[in-house]
């Protein structure tokens, strides 16, 4: 009976992944992604 267990944490943590990126694409604040207002800095993976 553990893989019960088992794939009730896999299934736990896969759904907190998946909601964990939903939410960070909804409000948008994925850190490689340039932020509207920051149109004219400089980006750090690019050389000065």
């Amino acid at each position: 009976m553990w893989y019960f267990t088992w794939i009730l944490g896999v299934g736990v943590a896969l759904g907190f992944g998946i909601i964990n990126v939903m939410w960070l694409e909804a409000n948008g604040t994925f850190a490689r992604d340039p932020r509207p207002d920051d149109a004219d800095a400089p980006r750090e993976d690019k050389p000065a």
